[in-house]
């Protein structure tokens, strides 16, 4: 690796070599090649003079690009579309003078840019779908697990710890049904020229309306696609790009949320992230386990959310059929949104697959609560021994205030239940008091809910996915 320049950490820490794969020259300029295929196929099948000797010299050399050809080229022209047609010209002596007839340099670049968006969307799909596979075990081994819930993270009525594992899921849920539909909408360009009249086809086939509305089609089905835009100026509607890029934005804030509730809870000491066996929390504190992984989710998530104003903003300020300040942008924010996104999701997979539960932390935090919560139901059972309902809770508030005021400005434990024990206006001993305490009194219907929730939501989808389950996740610690 060259050490004297700039190297984006996306590559060399965070993205898979999947993702970054779909990214690469290679995939780039291999797509160029199967399209300018596709094109002269098409042409021929629609009866201009290309010879099948000609497709075959063709797909012969469909992956073995010529780099040093097109670069030597490229040099001089300054066109990267016209230099690696040129390229491949080199290597196709008998082809050379089909290649990318009737094209515009956009036929290339905007259809393998919707080509390699549509491949990278489906990786995304399927490392969102094995993080929801991941956090549906969590929550389903975690579903009775009573814990403190919290409100404006002030405790609140107790939930359990895999009730709150089906908020994290619902949500990757959301960001799901949004990327299949986009995923379901994506359409090629096609092969509509300078300014998406096909002027240029009128001329190759002699004005033949109904022989040039079989081109696109014919392409996008080549491609592995459905449709193509009907529409165009020469590039597809730059609306696409930020339809793309809201959805990653979406599945950032999710795993956002995720990893801020994890390091709430790591600071909590209830539940933490996998931590290596040699891992170093700190240079200075040795004792530290930092939360590093879910604080990573965070960072680059915050990342990709603000990428995605560049595509909005591009696509608000494109001048008629085209201008060319889309380009750069394009090349920086859809690359590398995607794989920021990639990174993000195959650290959620390593957080959900390796977390941590302690369950008598938890238990410890809930029961120092309990009694507060609990004063409704001590309320009701005074009151069938003989109390007054009222004068019952004015003197539980007196108490409570008492406990709480020894728990914060006295630092002792919480003693609630002693208190109103020793009040005879209750009626009730200590021992009476100590079996309300079942803190599986108070979670309500979260068990059920989690129940609910995996068979008639989550379950039907990873049963409709169960062949792209099964995902384990490689990351820089």
């Amino acid at each position: 690796m060259s050490t004297d320049r700039y190297v984006s950490p996306l590559s060399e820490r965070y993205a898979s070599k999947e993702m970054q794969y779909i990214f690469s020259p290679d995939m780039k300029f291999r797509t160029w090649r199967r399209l300018w295929i596709a094109l002269a196929e098409t042409e021929k099948e629609l009866g201009l003079n290309i010879t099948q000797e000609q497709i075959d010299e063709l797909k012969a050399h469909a992956d073995d690009i010529n780099y040093d050809v097109a670069k030597a080229r490229e040099k001089e022209v300054r066109h990267d579309v016209m230099s690696h047609v040129y390229a491949y010209g080199v290597q196709c002596p008998k082809a050379k003078g089909i290649i990318h007839l009737g094209a515009t340099s956009c036929y290339v670049g905007d259809n393998t840019d919707i080509i390699v968006m549509t491949e990278a969307l489906k990786l995304v799909r399927k490392k969102l779908l094995n993080v929801i596979a991941e956090l549906a075990k969590f929550a389903d081994a975690n579903k009775d697990l009573p814990t403190l819930a919290f409100t404006h993270f002030q405790p609140a009525q107790p939930t359990t710890v895999g009730k709150r594992a089906t908020l994290w899921m619902q949500e990757f849920l959301m960001d799901l049904e949004d990327l299949d539909y986009v995923l379901s909408t994506m359409k090629l360009l096609g092969s509509k020229g300078t300014t998406g009249t096909q002027a240029s086809f009128l001329e190759l086939f002699d004005g033949d309306q109904e022989t040039i509305d079989k081109i696109d089609p014919m392409i996008a089905e080549k491609m592995g696609f459905k449709a193509c835009y009907p529409v165009s100026g020469q590039t597809y509607s730059r609306k696409v790009d930020t339809r793309v890029l809201n959805i990653l934005a979406g599945i950032a804030a999710s795993a956002h949320k995720f990893s801020n509730d994890i390091r709430l809870l790591q600071h909590l000491k209830e539940v933490e992230e996998p931590f290596e066996k040699s891992q170093i929390g700190s240079s200075a504190m040795a004792y530290k386990r930092n939360p590093m992984r879910s604080e990573r989710i965070a960072s680059l998530s915050r990342f990709v959310m603000v990428d995605a104003l560049n595509p909005a903003i591009t696509s608000a300020t494109q001048w008629f059929e085209r201008t060319l300040d889309d380009s750069a942008n394009k090349r920086l924010s859809i690359p590398e949104g995607f794989l920021a996104v990639d990174g993000i999701l195959d650290l959620c997979l390593n957080v959900v697959d390796g977390l941590v539960v302690y369950p008598k932390v938890i238990e410890k935090r809930l029961r120092s609560e309990l009694p507060f919560m609990a004063t409704e139901n001590i309320m009701m059972d005074a009151v069938k021994a003989g109390g007054d309902r009222q004068e019952l809770h004015e003197k539980i508030r007196e108490l409570s205030m008492v406990a709480a005021r020894n728990v914060k400005a006295e630092g002792k434990e919480n003693n609630l239940l002693e208190l109103i024990a020793a009040d005879p206006a209750f009626n009730m001993s200590l021992e009476d008091l100590e079996k309300t305490m079942d803190p599986a009194k108070y979670t309500g219907r979260a068990s059920v809910q989690v129940d609910a929730f995996l068979k008639n939501v989550v379950n039907p989808v990873l049963e409709a996915n169960k062949e792209v389950l099964g995902m384990t996740a490689e990351i820089n610690v």
